[in-house]
């Protein structure tokens, strides 16, 4: 099962929190800072998965079997370019599985928005909750198809133009996608080629 669902950028602000399992606010609120601490200083050359940090363990402590398979174990990342995508999840996912989870993910970004960079996101949260929604519902994998997670979130009418005043793409004004060009967020793919820091 995935417990959440994170999105952070290098600054450690979240882009996107979805938790599937339910734990206080306060606990929420350092769990993601523990995370995003123990993900952003992993040396280079450390793989994409790690444990948890032992905060949850004692709120969640359960004497039996069934429910302890429950509990939430494993972090698993990957770094595109500005962002850091974590899953946490139980051991019963495969960690493998979990990364192309998180690469179908960026790819379906990519195609509804044409080169996603970190400025998409922050205008368009709706789009990545949307995309989000389509893939994952209660913590279990609905669908891996990029296609039929593009088409979902269109049909609901998430992706919203760009830019959003006065209705001018900016391709039509002479510009390009996003954040290029304007310095603050690099791009996350470029025709399907990903800028992945690996570990």
């Amino acid at each position: 099962m995935i417990n959440a669902f994170l999105v952070f950028n290098g600054q450690g602000q979240p882009r996107l929190t979805k938790f599937y399992t339910q734990l206080d606010t306060s606990i929420q609120q350092r769990l993601i800072s523990e995370i995003f601490a123990l993900v952003f200083n992993r040396p280079a050359g450390s793989c994409n998965f790690l444990p948890l940090p032992p905060l949850l363990a004692p709120s969640s402590a359960s004497s039996s079997d069934a429910a302890s398979s429950d509990l939430p174990s494993l972090v698993t990342y990957r770094h595109y370019a500005t962002l850091y995508f974590i899953v946490i999840s139980t051991a019963t996912e495969s960690p493998l599985a979990l990364i192309d989870l998180i690469q179908v993910y960026v790819e379906s970004l990519d195609r509804l928005f044409e080169n996603v960079c970190e400025l998409d996101l922050i205008f368009n949260f709706e789009s990545m909750h949307a995309t989000l929604g389509e893939m994952i519902n209660g913590g279990v994998v609905i669908e891996t198809n990029m296609d039929r997670i593009v088409a979902g979130v269109r049909s609901q009418g998430a992706v919203a133009k760009r830019p959003v005043n006065s209705g001018n793409s900016l391709t039509s004004m002479g510009g390009t996608n996003g954040g290029a060009g304007t310095g603050i967020g690099a791009t996350l793919g470029m025709g399907g080629n990903f800028v992945w820091h690996g570990r």
